[in-house]
């Protein structure tokens, strides 16, 4: 029989880069200046030194002055020693000694360590920042090692907790105006919604999940925007690429209150394409000068007049442009397309925003399920929103809702009165 050979235990690989390090007080302020401004600049061990003061300042509140005597409910709570444990600073997890307090019921846990070992949303939102972004979380020297699958596992966590915030949150503004498009994330669809408010401010409303377009879902999705404080009642004017499905869904739940825009690029280039490659540019440029034109009756005569000749030359784009004609001149009809035409007219509006969240989850190659897409897409709006500008012609907006109103023979507050 051979030798057994002892198996050598292999011992845990150590998590902590350096050893616990903290500055107190005193130390810092006698260094030189130069050292004093390196430390500044650094900021890392100024941070332990202040977690290390709140931990300090925090005991004392419940066990009193160290050595000092002590009365009343003081003598209930008693230092116990200090336990290795760690903090966040500068989205880095950080060693440090941890005071104990306790009471002959047992251990009293610090409030202030708490709060500094789990970090705030401040931390959060740094962390997703880093990582929408593709900067590296690599911790620094004196750092606990941050594996990938802890930032991952910290960055779902966020990135949930903005999800459902950005599910739940209410819609109490007055909203004017509605774009509906669709962003596909591998095979799947996210419809989503872009709200332009009385002054000319875009807000993302929400987004559902869908296969398609299909207005079965975009009901129980628009339904849904109703009970979170989405008010339709003084009109709203919805625009779209041409989707059946989204419009089906518009009518039907926002009933007589809505007004369907539709997207004047997307119909030129669908006519378009219908026709020969040498015939494109040239009805490509007769139709955008005929929507140019500022009034209803001008834009239809010219498109009546492209009409005629597409009747004879290709009817396959003849039936592209006439489905949905009229509501490619919706904002023509109401007498607003040259005040407020350039933002209305097409959904360039949502498709720059759709373009500048998939800059952001295009870091991510491999899409595993539906709530990664969604807290995905969610982040990336979250942090898009707060850069978006005012639609061109925000001033002008009191008459789209006018218009909107007469056309839906909606009766204003003062006319209500007077009835």
């Amino acid at each position: 029989m051979g030798k057994v050979v002892p198996l050598r235990r292999r011992r845990r690989k150590s998590r902590v880069k350096g050893k616990e390090d903290v500055l107190t007080r005193e130390e810092f302020e006698s260094l030189d200046l130069e050292r004093r401004v390196a430390l500044i600049q650094e900021l890392i061990p100024l941070g332990l030194m202040a977690a290390a003061e709140e931990l300090q300042r925090e005991v004392e509140e419940l066990a009193g002055i160290r050595h000092g005597r002590k009365e009343g409910e003081g003598e209930a709570i008693y230092r116990f020693g200090s336990n290795a444990g760690s903090v966040l600073l500068g989205g880095q997890r950080l060693p440090i000694r941890v005071p104990r307090v306790r009471t002959e019921q047992g251990e009293v846990r610090l409030q202030s360590y708490e709060l500094l070992h789990r970090g705030v949303a401040a931390a959060d939102e740094r962390l997703m920042d880093r990582v929408l972004y593709g900067v590296s979380c690599r911790p620094g020297a004196g750092a606990i090692g941050t594996s990938k699958s802890t930032v991952s596992k910290e960055f779902v966590a966020a990135s949930s907790r903005v999800l459902t915030a950005f599910r739940e949150r209410r819609l109490e503004e007055d909203f004017v105006a509605l774009f509906v498009d669709g962003k596909y994330f591998a095979e799947d669809e996210m419809v989503i919604v872009l709200g332009v408010t009385m002054d000319g401010s875009k807000r993302v409303l929400g987004f559902v999940e869908a296969g398609t377009e299909n207005a079965r879902v975009l009901s129980s999705f628009f339904r849904s925007l109703l009970d979170r404080g989405l008010d339709v009642d003084k009109g709203v004017l919805v625009c779209i690429d041409g989707s059946k499905g989204v419009r089906s869904a518009a009518l039907q739940v926002f009933k007589k209150r809505a007004v369907i825009q539709r997207c004047q690029w997307h119909k030129r280039e669908n006519v378009v394409s219908y026709l020969p490659r040498d015939q494109q540019n040239w009805m490509r440029k007769r139709l955008q000068r005929a929507y140019e034109r500022p009034t209803y009756a001008e834009a239809h005569k010219a498109l009546k007049k492209v009409r005629s000749e597409l009747e004879t030359e290709n009817q396959s784009a003849l039936g592209s442009l006439d489905e949905g004609f009229e509501e490619t001149l919706t904002l023509h009809r109401l007498g607003v397309f040259a005040k407020i035409g350039r933002s209305f007219k097409t959904t360039n509006c949502i498709e720059s925003i759709n373009s500048m969240a998939e800059d952001l989850c295009s870091k991510v190659k491999n899409w595993k399920n539906s709530k990664q897409k969604q807290r995905w897409l969610a982040t990336a709006l979250r942090d898009v929103e707060p850069r978006l500008r005012r639609v061109h012609g925000y001033k002008h907006l009191p008459l789209l809702r006018q218009a909107l109103m007469k056309e839906l023979n909606i009766r204003s507050a003062a006319e209500e009165d007077a009835a």
